[in-house]
């Protein structure tokens, strides 16, 4: 079988838990484990080198069978059905290290393999009893090996979250029982197969985040079982074809960024089990097809943003359905900011970069379960008193509009702490910065390009979950407060472009993860704290200040600089 070369060290990292549910203690009373399958097994744990999960440590004794080897099922028989390797999501800590033996080409009986973490693959071919393969969350790079054809039981494969190459294998047409089908977040390129209509049982596909081009194949639209279908980030072209109104089964549809052209065609509206549509950023022109009458009563997720629609208006069978999120971004909208019949049902609107104007006073009435709002680069012109958001939204993004006002209309001891991203910068607002009361949970506070004056108050250090942090282009005064230095999550700073004076606090260097920072433009004196990551940031983060010194600037006056540090 042809060899996939991976990345040497790589995280053992699997999304399957939810989707692929495997209960590695459940098995049907196992009798004692075969000797050949325990040997396939040793020689796979062999060619580990090392194992931070932890998981290969109970791979001891005879009895391979017998519930204490880990990730391990078996059938009555004692023959190994099961190999589930999964360790936690999100703990880049848990990897393995080494090969993937060809030995596991040795368990005649295998039907689940589920692996992530290894630097070679070798011998799938000959597991003729496969039915899931899971391979997903590593840097397995090459093309996809034509002999995954050989595996005629498998129903699920998922190579997802690779750097797989090239097109998809004309071999795999053999794969005639595949009911979950995942080549998402890889590099493949060339053209979707016309056999891929051929699997009669499928309900999955993702073969999203890759570089396919070409225009979808017709055969696709005979996928009547097909539940969920997602191409999105390719390079696909072409309209789509009037038979997607044959996908009857079809519960969610994303063809977001592609180049397809043409009208979105009315037989949309026969998808009556379609509640997630996504077809934003391709190049989509007017006008919208008509879905009234009942058309796509499932729907409840929407996204037509960035195409070439000049909506003029939100259509009414949009704002008068039950939806939870609207994305109708650079649709060309104009005039005052649209009324929803149900607005108590949305948890997230995205209406940014359109031609919106006037007050938003009365919009968030009744959007009790509002949860994410983006109305920048719009025309809305509205004092930030007016602004009545709702307890539970966790992020508003107001920027680039004519907003004026106080900051302390929206940050202030009644401010929710579920509200985790402001972003007003680009408005007109002025005043001073207020006092933060504790139990904030704000990570991200973007006030740039405003007309904000006064000093950043000390009770900054009370945003304890504050990542990002953008006071840039203002009429700030006063001294950086050293209170700044106890923002430990805080990663981007940007202070640039004001009329701060004094020294850069030296307790700074309390922060560890800082990627970007900018003090440029203030009138900062003294010494730049000389430890990273400030003294290996570029000079221009320090530059048209009265006279920063130190690394990445000259030396200070009279102080020897270090060679490194």
């Amino acid at each position: 079988m042809q060899i996939l070369v991976w990345v040497f060290e790589v995280l053992f990292i699997s999304s399957l838990v939810g989707v692929f549910p495997l209960s590695l203690a459940e098995t049907t009373s196992p009798g004692v484990c075969s000797e050949a399958d325990r040997a396939a097994l040793l020689a796979f744990k062999a060619k580990i080198v090392k194992d931070t999960t932890g998981i290969l440590s109970s791979w001891i004794g005879r009895d391979c069978c017998g519930g204490d080897w880990e990730g391990v099922q078996c059938n009555p028989a004692g023959r190994v059905t099961t190999l589930a390797l999964q360790g936690p999501v999100k703990d880049s800590s848990m990897y393995m290290k080494g090969t993937l033996s060809s030995s596991l080409g040795s368990l005649p009986f295998l039907q689940v393999l589920v692996i992530s973490g290894m630097k070679l693959i070798t011998g799938l071919g000959l597991l003729s009893h496969l039915q899931t393969l899971s391979l997903a969350g590593n840097h397995l790079k090459g093309p996809v090996p034509p002999s995954l054809g050989n595996l005629r039981n498998l129903e699920m494969i998922n190579l997802g979250r690779n750097s797989l190459s090239g097109p998809i294998p004309a071999s795999l047409k053999n794969l005639h029982l595949l009911q979950s089908f995942d080549l998402s977040f890889n590099s493949l390129s060339g053209f979707i197969p016309e056999f891929i209509g051929q699997f009669r049982n499928i309900t999955f596909i993702d073969l999203s985040n890759n570089q396919l081009s070409a225009h979808l194949p017709i055969s696709m639209f005979n996928l009547v079982s097909l539940s969920y279908l997602s191409l999105s980030h390719n390079q696909l072209t072409g309209t789509i074809p009037e038979q997607v109104g044959n996908l009857k089964s079809l519960t969610s549809l994303s063809l977001s960024s592609n180049k397809f052209i043409g009208h979105i065609p009315a037989s949309i509206s026969r998808l009556q089990n379609l509640w997630s549509l996504n077809l934003s950023r391709n190049g989509f022109s007017d006008p919208l097809p008509d879905v009234s009458n009942r058309g796509i009563p499932s729907l409840l997720s929407i996204d037509l943003s960035f195409n070439n629609l000049s909506l003029g208006t939100v259509p009414k069978w949009i704002t008068d359905r039950q939806l939870s999120d609207v994305n109708l971004a650079g649709c060309k909208l104009r005039g005052s900011l649209p009324r929803f019949t149900r607005p108590d049902s949305l948890s997230s609107i995205d209406l940014s970069n359109n031609f919106l104007t006037g007050s938003i006073s009365t919009f968030f009435t009744k959007m009790t379960s509002l949860q994410k709002v983006k109305l920048s680069n719009n025309l809305l012109k509205f004092d930030l008193s007016e602004l009545k958001v709702p307890d539970g939204i966790s992020s508003t993004d107001l920027h680039s509009n004519q907003v004026c006002g106080s900051l302390s209309s929206i940050l202030n001891n009644r401010t929710s702490s579920f509200l985790e991203v402001i972003d007003v910068s680009n408005n007109l607002i002025s005043g001073t910065i207020p006092e933060f009361s504790e139990g904030l949970n704000l990570k991200e506070l973007n006030i740039g390009s405003n007309k904000i004056a006064g000093q950043i108050p000390s009770s900054i250090s009370n945003l304890i979950e504050l990542e990002r942090l953008d006071v840039s282009r203002n009429l700030i005064t006063a001294t950086i407060p050293m209170s700044l230095g106890r923002l430990a999550n805080l990663h981007w700073l940007d202070l640039s472009i004001n009329r701060l004076t004094g020294r850069i606090p030296t307790s700074l260097l309390g922060i560890k993860f800082m990627r970007h920072a900018s003090f440029r433009a203030n009138r900062l004196c003294g010494e730049i704290p000389q430890g990273r990551p400030y003294n290996i940031f570029p000079a221009s983060a320090y530059a048209h200040n009265l006279c920063l010194c130190g690394k990445p600037m000259l030396p200070c006056r009279g102080k020897k600089q270090e060679t490194s540090q």
